[in-house]
């Protein structure tokens, strides 16, 4: 950035990027400018923490070097290495994106266009555009909205279209053209060590002068978010049923959740036509949190000498062979207790 430049940027702005210069993490996804790494990692951890998603980051690269590979995959192959992840539908939406690239000749390198690939939203085009071609686009996630929330004071809900709005501008404002990309990981990296949600080390930070959350005692209430959706309890009864060294196994229809992802037999609230003596209770009530429901699963495990009759999509699957299909996490606790 020249002298010029400086001058002509925040002194917010200068504060985040000499930080970010002492204290941005080193990543490997930050090591190249392919668009294709960089847009793995921002829609692994999307929902994910880096230290879980990093792993997975890693093997899909290794198992898909390029995009060209990646949209060759089935969606079987895909999900099942997104297994543990959770939030299924970003995984399809990869797979679905990378044809999309390939049926384009190349990954785009305009944020209209990156903005059309399938799972693609504002921040995630803004972050791939500006980190792999420069574009001169603020990325505002949730640890932007926590950093400027606070330090500019605004109460505006971040989670409203309104505050969505003011947020977006107020970041586009603050954006040095020249290092947009450094600027936008600084923001990333500012608000996931520094500016954090609980703990927050404002002893310590550099913007503890300008901060207007740290000196109206507002830091613990800001950023505002409206009240979320009420979470709804669902209740699920799990049945491995094991005859003959198979396991009945079905896939998940569109419409719900786990949506394309193999279990086995299912029933809700426990009524259904699996008779009442045979299976064996092996866990009762296992809880399961998503975003706006938390599930309550009874597991059970049955052994019977003549395979049952089961609703059409159900097949029988060696139990051998489970590890090929890519299951949600509750499902993977169940195989975990019948193990035990």
């Amino acid at each position: 950035m020249t002298r010029d430049e400086e001058r002509a940027v925040s002194p917010f702005t200068l504060t985040i990027l000499n930080w970010f210069e002492r204290h941005g993490r080193e990543l490997p996804w930050r090591m190249t400018r392919d668009p294709y790494a960089i847009w793995l990692s921002e829609v692994i951890l999307q929902q994910t923490r880096i230290e879980q998603g990093r792993p997975y980051w890693e093997r899909f690269i290794r198992r898909w070097p390029t995009v060209e590979s990646l949209a060759e995959a089935t969606e079987d192959e895909v999900l099942r290495e997104w297994q543990g992840l959770g939030y299924y539908s970003r995984a399809r939406h990869l797979r679905q994106a990378a044809r999309q690239i390939t049926e384009m000749g190349g990954f785009p390198a305009t944020y209209e266009q990156i903005r059309l690939l399938k799972g693609v939203g504002d921040y995630t085009a803004a972050a791939i555009g500006s980190i792999a071609f420069g574009l001169p686009v603020a990325a505002v996630d949730g640890n932007v909205y926590r950093v400027l929330s606070r330090h500019f004071g605004v109460s505006t809900p971040i989670n409203s279209t309104e505050g969505k709005k003011e947020f977006a501008l107020l970041a586009q404002s603050l954006l040095p053209v020249s290092r947009a990309s450094a600027f936008n990981q600084a923001m990333m990296d500012f608000g996931a060590l520094q500016c954090t949600p609980q703990s927050p080390r404002c002893s310590d930070c550099p913007l503890q002068e300008s901060c207007v959350a740290l000196r109206e005692g507002r830091v613990g209430e800001l950023p505002v978010k409206e009240k979320k959706v009420k979470v709804k309890e669902r209740l699920l009864a799990y049945y491995y049923i094991r005859c003959q060294g198979e396991v009945a196994m079905h896939r998940r229809g569109d419409g719900d959740i786990w949506q394309g992802l193999w279990e086995p037999y299912i029933e809700e609230a426990s009524h259904g036509s699996i008779p009442t003596e045979g299976p064996m209770l092996i866990r009762k009530g296992v809880k399961h949190v998503l975003t706006h429901r938390v599930i309550r699963a009874d597991f059970y495990l049955w052994t019977p000498d003549a395979k049952p009759a089961l609703p059409a999509d159900y097949i029988w699957i060696p139990e051998a062979d489970l590890d090929q299909y890519a299951v949600p996490r509750l499902v993977e606790l169940l195989f975990q207790a019948v193990n035990e």
